[in-house]
């Protein structure tokens, strides 16, 4: 259910949510370590058992360090010019990409949410860390941690004050919960001042935070 100037959950996953971490900021102390120990284990135990070998697990690993936030920017760029190839964006995210030669790992979809003057879109995942890596590579370890995962559907616009952003109470905020089969993507709006900007000038304003919602394109923006 949405409504103006309030945040809007679209909930997929049957599962409640952390609110007890409805007060914590967002912080990253201890999680690289705490997830790359998981990674160490999950991985040592797929090949104890044989499920995968080490050569495997090496070119997915290659995989995921040629995505970078770097290939969904040249999508924004390119939608932001070229009308016809944005209605095909927001119709289907997936095919969409795969114009630009961007391959998927499994049979995901991949939604594009459009940030207007009227609605602003954030993106979580309250169950977990899914993430449109297969456009945006690896997400930052902010977004895997619980105070994230669980304000962003209670407390979105104090969740996007933290990161800089201030949006007006007449802008609708909707939070868009990805699962294990759908991805989200955020098509932010492109900077005024910047109708001379060829696609790669526009490309290096979008970065990984605005794909996500929690920031705003602006003529200042340089990819991480």
């Amino acid at each position: 259910m949405t409504s103006p100037g309030t945040g809007h959950h679209d909930h997929h996953h049957d599962h409640d949510h952390p609110h007890d971490q409805a007060h914590t900021p967002i912080t990253t102390e201890a999680a690289v370590s705490y997830y790359e120990v998981m990674e160490i284990a999950v991985r040592e135990l797929l090949v104890e058992r044989k499920l995968i070998g080490p050569d495997e697990i090496r070119r997915q690993i290659e995989v995921l360090d040629s995505r970078t936030p770097a290939l969904g920017a040249k999508v924004v760029a390119r939608a932001w010019t070229d009308p016809a190839f944005k209605a095909r964006l927001l119709a289907n995210g997936r095919t969409g990409c795969e114009e630009f030669g961007i391959s998927f790992y499994d049979d995901t979809q991949l939604i594009v949410l459009e940030n207007t003057e009227t609605v602003h879109n954030l993106i979580v995942c309250t169950l977990c860390s899914c993430y449109p890596r297969p456009v945006l590579g690896l997400p930052p370890d902010w977004y895997k941690l619980k105070p994230y995962r669980a304000r962003a559907v209670s407390e979105p616009r104090a969740v996007l004050a933290e990161f800089g952003t201030h949006i007006p109470d007449d802008v609708e905020v909707r939070v868009s919960d990805s699962t294990a089969i759908v991805r989200y993507l955020v098509l932010p709006m492109r900077p005024a001042g910047t109708d001379g900007y060829d696609e790669e000038q526009l490309a290096s304003l979008v970065t990984r935070d605005t794909m996500i919602g929690v920031v705003q394109a602006t003529k200042q923006g340089a990819r991480p």
